[in-house]
């Protein structure tokens, strides 16, 4: 059995993959002392659990947080995950890293592939694209998944914000300008399973399948739960984000589906599917 080190364990995706990962795999939790911005204490965990694969989930993940956080948000995602790398390197294991759909600007009207070339708007987006750059230097075989608007369980994220948010008001102001793949981190953690036993290594596309606006998005949760919460449209500008995010960043995942066999599923069956769990969790 497949010995598998989760670093960022204690994140909303960290939270599901020890979950998930430990159905099929020996999963085991970087120490919450370590610091991926501390090349020997990653070399010490590594050293004392000798996994097989390490799992890379810690990031730094405020978006609008990282445009006056610039150097924080460039230590963990970039010299982190660098980090990481080399000592799973060194210790013999594969690594996985997650990236994002914003390394792109959002400027094309379909789905973007793995080869298409980055052009980041903001902080966090490059400091992700610097990270995936550093760890597939470090090694090619290194696996790094791209993502996208995820939400889970085990942290904040757009479903849960929305819940709450009708719970105080019966009207919500959504952005319509900007269209993704809201990708639930169960599916993307069994899809990191997928991917860890075909051996896959460098760029792959996971996300649900299908695409939305977040205001389409919010109006689907909302019908789900039979709210009656009005949502109006509006665009990014009115709704004043501090970061830029590209209007356009679905992902096609055609790659991870001639890896696996395997078709991620659709983000409505997604969205049924976490908030059933969700009404089943205690408290």
């Amino acid at each position: 059995m497949k010995r598998i080190l989760v670093i960022g364990h204690r994140g909303m995706l960290g939270h599901d993959l020890v979950s998930v990962l430990g159905k099929k795999f020996a999963v085991e939790e970087g120490l919450d002392q370590v610091d991926v911005c501390n090349a020997d204490s990653l070399r010490r965990c590594m050293n004392g659990h000798r996994p097989d694969v390490v799992v890379n989930a810690a990031a730094y993940t405020d978006v609008d947080g990282a445009e006056s956080d610039s150097e924080r948000v460039f230590e963990v995602n970039a010299l982190g995950a660098k980090n990481v790398a080399l000592a799973a390197k060194e210790t013999g294991a594969k690594s996985v890293y997650y990236s994002t759909d914003y390394v792109f600007n959002g400027a094309k009207d379909k789905p973007y592939v793995e080869e298409d070339e980055p052009n980041p708007l903001g902080v966090y987006s490059r400091s992700k694209w610097e990270g995936e750059s550093a760890v597939l230097e470090v090694d090619p075989g290194v696996l790094v998944i791209r993502t996208a608007w995820l939400y889970g369980a085990g942290g904040k994220n757009f479903v849960n914000t929305m819940i709450k948010l009708s719970e105080e008001k019966d009207e919500l102001h959504v952005v319509n300008d900007q269209r993704g793949s809201p990708t639930w981190t169960v599916h993307l953690a069994q899809a990191t399973i997928n991917l860890v036993e075909a051996n896959a290594r460098g760029l792959v596309h996971v996300t649900s399948s299908g695409d939305v606006t977040w205001c389409g998005f919010a109006k689907k949760i909302f019908e789900k739960l039979n709210r009656p919460v009005r949502v109006v449209p509006i665009t990014t500008a009115e709704f004043g984000s501090v970061a830029p995010r590209p209007a356009y960043s679905v992902l096609d995942t055609s790659k991870y589906r001639r890896i696996t066999g395997e078709t991620m599923p659709h983000w409505e069956e997604a969205l049924d599917a976490y908030l059933a769990e969700r009404t089943a969790r205690p408290g």
